[in-house]
């Protein structure tokens, strides 16, 4: 009998290579053979997927990209670049059947960042964008984000639509979408690797899963962009429908562009990981319309409680105390003007205690009226955890939200440089168990260009989670265009458990 060891770090580290975060060492470089408990170690490779911005003659998309300074493990060396994909589809209105048909070659980096803490920034117009694949290494890694905020100020794609740029991954749920006539949402799959990837998309409404012409699976070519257009794969319309994205082979990014007839369009991102409670911050206090999508993907049904979490207090909005969620079933209510002139976001836990059943939610925000309305997406969100951060930020116009669910908590946050100059600003703040703090969060001495914001747990403070997410409110032409990012944890650093403690496979 042979008995082999297989190292707990290389398990993790292995893991960490599936989900876009691939492999981490000791600041020195070497393995932590001698370590004696488990220890936080920067990541040292970080992968980010940015969709196609737009199709629009008249679109003007602005991108930055970011690495937060410090806590790069002692790296001295790194970069981290986008640049656009490798291949992108002739016609992104049907679901591909072959490979891409025009294949340009070798695309120039977009942005490569030049030190970490110092953001970068480009510009580009009309609609021949493609979408962007990048790569962080070494001290750029740990933390490294990407913004992508596109103005569209006529058509069908009117708007203004952000999206925090996002790591591959094999496992989506973007509750909040629609195949309804006035809708038209795309699943946007971009593949990053040198592989082929093939992703299946499932569709829920009201009453269970809607059939789909897929059988067979989308393939995803290696480097390339995927746009596909959701009520092309059902007869079924329906406005309120829950897209899950899986892959049977290789790993996506995967995120929906929204466009509504009358309320303009914006990106929605997945939602948070199945869980018992879900927290959606950062409703605006001028919010027209809320409305509240869910889906419990288990075998069993939620039952939810909802609450407001406004400057004040948790408050239950009137009539709309609970929500009864049928497993497998997309659930909606209309909330109205749930925030009342007053900044807030909700939180979603069991009815029951002791009865916690998975779900995934988010929120379509309307701010305006008649035709000069305005629509965001906010999924639910994982906490800030260690440290979040979000790119894009001008000089005016962004509101920062922070929400404690639980206990009081209170954060650090840091205005970076500008992209083209400026001086770095902190400030802290506490935040009120079950509220809302909506901020204008601090600005760089002398900026010029856009900078990044990043948020930090207090270490020192003995509070509960933080969830927060970051709104750019640039109004065009009487049209309150806005648009909505949540923070959760950068993941910049891994928890690795000490080496001694192996795992040990008997092989006969």
């Amino acid at each position: 009998m042979k008995r082999t060891t297989i190292s707990l770090l290389a398990t993790v580290t292995a893991l960490a290579a599936v989900t876009g975060f691939a492999s981490l060492s000791a600041p020195d470089g070497t393995a932590e053979q001698e370590t004696t408990a488990a220890a936080r170690l920067p990541v040292e490779r970080s992968s980010l997927l940015c969709p196609a911005p737009s199709s629009s003659e008249v679109a003007e998309t602005e991108y930055s990209s970011f690495t937060p300074a410090g806590k790069d493990g002692g790296a001295k060396s790194g970069s981290a670049v986008l640049k656009p994909s490798s291949a992108v589809l002739a016609d992104p209105e049907t679901v591909p059947k072959k490979a891409p048909a025009k294949k340009p070659g070798p695309a120039k980096p977009l942005l490569t960042l030049k030190e970490p803490g110092k953001p970068v920034g480009a510009k580009v117009s009309g609609g021949d964008a493609a979408a962007l694949v990048g790569t962080a290494t070494g001290r750029f890694a740990p933390g490294w984000s990407a913004q992508q905020t596109t103005t569209v100020t006529a058509g069908g794609a009117r708007g203004l639509l952000g999206v925090g740029c996002t790591p591959p991954d094999t496992d989506f749920w973007f509750p909040g979408a629609s195949t309804a006539e006035e809708r038209q949402d795309y699943v946007h799959l971009t593949n990053p690797d040198d592989t082929p990837a093939v992703a299946d998309i499932e569709l829920y409404g009201k009453d269970g899963a809607l059939k789909t012409t897929l059988t067979e699976g989308i393939p995803v070519p290696a480097g390339s962009s995927v746009p596909v257009l959701l009520s092309t794969l059902t007869s079924q319309p329906s406005p309120d429908v829950t897209v899950h994205v899986t892959t049977r082979t290789g790993r996506v990014g995967a995120v929906v562009r929204a466009a509504d007839e009358k309320a303009g369009s914006d990106w929605l991102t997945a939602s948070a990981d199945p869980a018992g409670t879900a927290v959606l911050p950062g409703i605006p206090a001028d919010a027209t319309s809320v409305r509240l999508v869910a889906f419990a993907p288990g075998e069993d049904d939620a039952d939810l409680k909802i609450q407001l979490a406004a400057p004040d207090g948790a408050i239950v909005p009137a009539g709309h105390e609970t929500l009864h969620v049928k497993s497998g079933m997309t659930a909606s209510v209309d909330l109205a003007d749930v925030t009342k002139g007053e900044a807030g976001s909700l939180i979603l836990s069991p009815s029951q205690s002791g009865r916690a059943t998975p779900v995934v939610a988010a929120l379509r925000v309307v701010r305006g009226k008649g035709d000069k309305q305005e629509v965001a997406f906010i999924p639910a969100t994982a906490a800030v955890g260690e440290r979040a951060t979000v790119s894009g930020n001008p000089a005016k116009g962004a509101t920062l939200s922070l929400t404690a669910p639980g206990a009081a908590g209170e954060v650090k946050v840091t205005a970076s440089a500008g992209t083209g100059g400026g001086s770095p600003a902190v400030k802290t703040y506490k935040v009120k168990a079950g509220t809302t703090t909506a901020v204008v969060p601090p600005v760089p001495a002398g900026l010029k260009g856009t900078y990044a914001l990043t948020v930090e747990t207090v270490e020192t403070v003995a509070g509960g989670p933080v969830h927060a997410s970051r709104m750019l409110a640039l109004p065009q032409d009487g049209v309150p265009m806005f648009t909505v990012q949540t923070l959760p944890d950068d993941r910049g650093t891994v928890a690795v458990p000490k080496a001694r403690q192996d795992l040990s496979v008997l092989d006969d």
